[in-house]
């Protein structure tokens, strides 16, 4: 590098140049992030939690000390400058060396300042390519010297020393011997010995990283609050308690003692007995024994986490205390704010929901409903994954109808549920109606330490509500049936175990207030539907799996394809859910269709279910149905076992290798792909997907996209079926073009049925789209 004027520095140093942040102030806001950080987490599992918190200070007093560099702020200026688009963290470690410190405390501060923006390995390449090595036994990578900087000379001459030492003397902080040592040897002894699991420091450094990040971002974005949960907003529980008293009744006896357990709990009570109100009243139980801790309300399907999303938002009040995470959130929330604020302009819209993204994905918000997927991608060590990780410190884990995954995620589930209750003090609510036995032994082992808490036999007793029929033949061969009870004034349940199914009785079916809910649908007209259950009128919904799990509705009886004895205990709990009706039918019929099979794989369980359920023609006595799953269910097959124990095994296998500072190539967007389908246009969309790409909306361009398996995909790409195409639209904005590439599927799509997979589209409305999409 040419001569630096040395004796140029500028009177305020910068941290950020849009808009201008000095450095100090960047540094106090930090530091405010750090004191609300105290009091969100005051349970982190580390050994001195007021030394953590010292350690946590010092790395944002020093993280961005070599800011100071001159080039630096010129190039912040916006002046002419040789920065050469050096690292600034790297200029940061002299001066916490030069710290009179512990020198563990100093390895743990300077490891986690070199490391808050880059990866180890991409910043031990860096200095490879950037700086002359002292000696041939470099610990960077090996390229030709010629036009590399000296690190050594670059701090000496271009560092503002005398501004960094006033600056930290303001912290208390004083500096000894300060010496320009290139640090690739601190990221080099990392890379080679990476601190794991096993370590003793592990869960310090980890979490230091993940709070540091926690500091670093939300200052960065001027947030400056972090919500938390009060004990007021819990008085929703006392208001139904204090109702249920004047018209003579109490909250039930499970209810009860998960107000008063503390620790984990495993709840077993039937459906609509108020599980979700016992989980919040647990929940209000820790917080007053424990105190704060972020807490995560893990359910396993889109449908039932919207319900849920809104039904809290509703319960809590404070409208801002509860967000939600899932895949297809964006065009959810643009559906929920036109509902809500349909008088907002467009702008305001999109700024509105980047905004609400911005607080659900950060600890800004105190309470989420989630997938499991949005936590589990933190222990495949996605990037990002120490702050979300630090997150769950101290934290609350609720998991509603955890019975309701196959085996490869019930073992992520128990791995992820093991970690956080054994390193990170988590402690978790689990609760269901219906689990067999050896999957409740997998969870006990997981847990450790738990209260069992089980609805009383008088409790299932009275919900003594349904009694099985079981009709022979195809559900779809007896839809005059199902008509009988709609002309009735009936309120109807059908519940379908494919979409093809769902969508062919649906439309035979006759009702003026009728819903189709099923995964074909792009997230627009999901949206739509599931906007329309909140409507009393509705006296026909036909659906798939997507209805067994937490959401409440109440019909007054239901037909349903065969299904394994949890599955159709969920769709029962669907019927005479307030038991108001007396004893409501639940049609079953025994024939499957042929797609059944990749639905519901196990013939062997579905006989046992039909045989179990022949029993309970009068009533379903509830207190037996965990004998009559453990019939259905003695243990896993087989397949499922070896399914089980290898994924668990391997995903140990993988937390016990994760590490700070060196994270997964893989994508978010990867990640999600093993769990989800792929996502394509239906043909007859495309017009109004382009008009969206022009008018910017994206969010709404994307909700109409609809998911298909991964099977499917290469079935009728190979058929070409269905066929990448790509669209080019003028960014005013960005004052370029932009491309943007999407998959087209040549079948018909509806509105009402949703994507018909075995149906091409009308020739009609191909040659529309040709002629207006040219």
């Amino acid at each position: 590098m040419s001569n630096t004027v040395k004796h140029i520095h500028f009177t305020e140093i910068l941290a950020k140049s849009d808009p201008p942040i000095l450095l100090k102030q960047h540094v106090e806001e930090g530091l405010t992030i750090q004191e609300l950080l105290k009091i969100v987490f005051p349970n982190l599992p580390v050994k001195n939690v007021e030394h953590f918190w010292e350690l946590l200070r010092l790395c944002v007093i020093c993280h961005d000390l070599g800011k100071s560099h001159i080039e630096f702020q010129r190039m912040l200026h916006k002046l002419s400058n040789k920065w050469y688009s050096q690292r600034h963290e790297l200029y940061s470690i002299p001066f916490i060396e030069a710290l009179e410190i512990e020198d563990a405390d100093k390895t743990l501060i300077k490891q986690v300042v070199a490391g808050h923006h880059r990866r180890y390995d991409e910043l031990l390449c860096f200095i490879g390519r950037s700086y002359k090595q002292a000696n041939s036994n470099s610990f960077a990578l090996d390229f030709e010297d010629d036009n590399k900087l000296s690190f050594e000379d670059e701090f000496k001459r271009c560092l503002n020393s005398e501004y960094v030492i006033s600056l930290m003397k303001e912290y208390g902080l004083h500096l000894f011997n300060l010496n320009a040592k290139l640090p690739n040897e601190l990221i080099h002894n990392f890379l080679k010995n990476p601190t794991h699991l096993e370590h003793s420091n592990y869960f310090t450094l980890l979490l230091l990283l993940g709070a540091f990040k926690q500091c670093d971002h939300l200052s960065s974005a001027s947030i400056f609050e972090i919500r938390t949960l009060f004990d007021s907003d819990f008085h929703y529980l006392s208001d139904k308690h204090n109702d249920l008293l004047t018209k003579g009744f109490d909250f039930y006896p499970h209810q009860k003692e998960s107000s008063q357990a503390t620790g984990n709990v495993i709840l077993t009570a039937p459906t609509g007995s108020g599980k979700t109100e016992s989980a919040m009243l647990w929940l209000q139980k820790q917080m007053q024994v424990s105190g704060q801790g972020r807490v995560f309300y893990i359910l396993p399907f889109t449908a039932s986490i919207n319900a849920m999303y809104e039904r809290l938002r509703t319960d809590l009040g404070d409208k801002s205390k509860v967000g939600l995470l899932h895949g297809k959130l964006s065009a959810y929330l643009d559906s929920l704010i036109e509902r809500e604020h349909s008088d907002i302009s467009k702008d305001e819209r999109i700024d509105f929901i980047h905004k609400i993204k911005a607080a659900y994905q950060t600890i800004v918000t105190p309470l989420k409903i989630a997938t499991p997927f949005q936590l589990l991608k933190h222990i495949f060590g996605l990037k990002g994954f120490e702050k979300g990780i630090f997150e769950w410190a101290g934290g609350y884990f609720i998991f509603d109808e955890i019975h309701a995954y196959n085996p490869n995620v019930f073992a992520q589930i128990v791995v992820l549920i093991e970690f956080a209750v054994k390193y990170l003090g988590v402690k978790v609510f689990v609760m269901t109606a219906t689990l067999p036995r050896f999957l409740k032994t997998e969870l006990q082992k997981a847990i450790g330490s738990y209260t069992e808490i089980s609805a009383k036999d008088k409790l299932y007793q009275q919900f003594t509500r349904h009694r099985v029929i079981l009709k022979d033949g195809l559900l779809s061969q007896n839809t005059s049936l199902i008509q009988t009870d709609l002309n009735r004034d009936k309120k109807v349940l059908v519940v379908c175990n494919t979409v093809e199914q769902a969508q062919k009785v649906y439309a035979e079916l006759r009702s003026e207030n009728k819903v189709l809910l099923h995964g074909s649908f792009n997230a627009f007209d999901r949206n739509v539907n599931e906007s329309k259950l909140k409507e009393d009128n509705v006296k026909l919904l036909v659906g798939t799996q997507a209805i067994e799990v937490s959401l409440d509705i109440d019909y007054d009886v239901i037909y349903t394809e065969p299904a394994p004895i949890d599955a159709l205990i969920q769709r029962f709990g669907r019927v005479n859910r307030e038991r108001k009706k007396g004893i409501c039918p639940c049609f079953v019929f025994t024939e499957r269709n042929d797609a059944d099979k990749y639905i519901y794989p196990n013939k062997e369980v579905i006989d046992r279910t039909l045989e179990v359920l022949s029993r309970f023609t009068e009533s379903i006595q509830e207190k037996d149905l965990q004998e009559a799953i453990d019939y259905v269910y003695p243990n896993w097959t087989e397949k499922d076992a070896e399914d089980y124990n290898l994924t668990k095994e391997l995903l140990w296998d993988y937390v016990k290798r994760l590490s700070p500072f060196i994270h997964s190539d893989k994508s978010e967007e990867d990640f999600y792909s093993q769990f989800d389908g792929i996502k394509v246009l239906p043909a007859r969309c495309q017009i109004e997907y382009k008009g969206y790409l022009n008018e910017f909306e994206f969010v709404k361009a994307e909700s109409l996209k609809v998911q298909i398996s991964k099977s499917r995909f290469a079935e009728l790409i190979k058929s070409k079926e269905i066929q990448l195409d790509k669209y080019v639209f003028e960014r005013s904005d960005k004052d370029h073009l932009e491309e943007t590439k999407y998959f087209v599927i040549n079948r018909k799509y509806t509105s009402d049925l949703g994507l018909q997979i075995k149906e091409e589209e009308d020739k009609e409305v191909l040659i529309n789209v040709a002629d207006n999409c040219w």
